[in-house]
């Protein structure tokens, strides 16, 4: 039996939000999902709103509301971390985030009663980890993608930590954000209500900035101190866990400590890995075969299935094995160096360097390109003011002509091409 259709206002919103570049596949769970979180007057509302940072008072326009009315619903919409709130001179700015990472997330990361947690967990499972759309189109839909991996900073060898970048080092992110928070792991609280749940740390992943200040005022994140949260990032270290945060070199707004049985970014990795859906690390584990026992601890604890052994292929000793790494699939993480006993694995300089985008809006523009949605992106600039869109012209005029072509091709728009002509004289 067929399910009844969506409530016109949800299919409504499902749109809104395919309007990111990571978007969400409709689907029977999505909408049961929204269904939970909004209420149908919400769901029509927030299908309104645009993609970039706005004030009440576009709200309020976009919604013919009086602006006192849509801001109760804003700040309502907020305290239930649907919306994330910031102040900017002075006046406060709303912004929707994407499912992921965003208020599906934000959804799970206290324990609360006005929502069914057990639920929502279910219909997570089923629409995250059952059904592929969502996290094919998540996580391999360009090659710009959502997160990156930082690597184990403890295991890097002398030579080898001078070579990384500030924005490369989870720990300088911890040092460098303006608030800092910790709240429970979306992924394990997921599995958790599911009985699936590993045994790593529960309130372990952090958000930072805009994101953090509101989430920890909204008491669904604790914040927490420079101090606590380079503690935290050693504690995810001693458990071995990932860091996988978002993949932009300023502003950071989250890094998850993941393991690789629960979360959705390495399980992607692995159901995907040779189509690159995380961002990697700039290294590479290296294997000294002439100490390397075959242990295999390198192997259970990689956490996208790089590590695997081989035959030694010692005539002395037919049964012995030596750890190989394959490279297409590694994350550059640095878990499995952490691990050995022999210290037989040190990391290395990638050949090439792996690219990071300056900002979100850096970012937010590669993904709409790849992902054919930048016509909409350039009309909700247009439609947020002439501040948002000239940040978005800013960046398509300084990529690579390759991807302003794309650009171009998508928007079909005179003015787009001349300007890219122009700048280019």
């Amino acid at each position: 039996m067929e399910p009844a259709p969506a409530a016109p206002a949800y299919q409504n919103l499902v749109a809104r939000l395919n309007r990111f570049p990571q978007g969400a596949p409709p689907s029977p769970s999505l909408y049961r999902i929204l269904e939970l979180l909004f209420s149908e007057r919400e769901a029509e509302l927030v299908s309104r709103l645009p993609i970039k940072p706005f004030t009440a008072e576009t709200a309020a326009r976009a919604w013919r509301m009086d602006p006192v009315a849509a801001r109760q619903v804003l700040d309502e919409l907020a305290g239930r971390a649907i919306l994330v709130d910031s102040e900017w001179k002075g006046e406060t700015y709303y912004t929707l985030p994407p499912p992921m990472a965003g208020f599906f997330e934000f959804s799970m990361m206290r324990l609360r009663g006005d929502v069914d947690q057990h639920l929502l967990a279910e219909l997570f499972y089923q629409y995250l980890n059952v059904e592929e759309e969502f996290i094919r189109q998540l996580f391999v839909g360009g090659e710009t993608q959502l997160g990156r991996i930082y690597v184990n900073e403890p295991v890097l060898a002398a030579q080898a930590a001078v070579k990384v970048l500030d924005y490369e080092r989870a720990s300088y992110v911890i040092r460098s954000a303006t608030h800092r928070a910790v709240g429970l792991c979306y992924c394990r609280r997921k599995m958790q209500e599911l009985e699936r749940a590993c045994t790593a740390p529960l309130e372990i992943c952090m958000t930072f900035n805009t994101t953090a200040d509101s989430l920890s005022r909204h008491g669904f994140a604790r914040e927490v101190d420079v101090a606590e949260g380079l503690d935290l990032l050693a504690q995810a270290y001693e458990h071995n866990l990932v860091q996988f945060g978002e993949n932009v070199q300023e502003g950071v707004n989250f890094i998850c400590n993941c393991c690789g049985c629960c979360c959705e970014a390495m399980i992607a990795a692995r159901r995907f890995g040779f189509l690159r859906p995380i961002h990697t690390s700039n290294f590479l584990p290296w294997v000294d075969e002439a100490t390397c026992s075959g242990c295999g601890k390198c192997v259970a604890a990689c956490p996208v299935e790089a590590m695997g052994l081989v035959s030694a292929n010692d005539p002395h000793h037919p049964a012995r094995k030596k750890a190989r790494v394959a490279a297409e699939l590694c994350l550059g993480c640095g878990v499995c160096a952490r691990v050995c006993p022999a210290q037989s694995i040190r990391l290395e300089a990638r050949p090439q360097r792996v690219i990071t985008p300056v900002n979100s809006t850096h970012r937010v523009v590669l993904m709409a390109i790849e992902r054919g949605t930048l016509a909409e992106l350039l009309f909700d600039q247009a439609t947020a003011g002439h501040r948002a869109l000239a940040a978005v012209l800013g960046v398509i005029l300084k990529l690579p002509p390759a991807k302003q072509l794309l650009a171009s091709q998508q928007v079909k728009s005179r003015y787009l091409t001349a300007l890219i002509e122009r700048y280019a004289a």
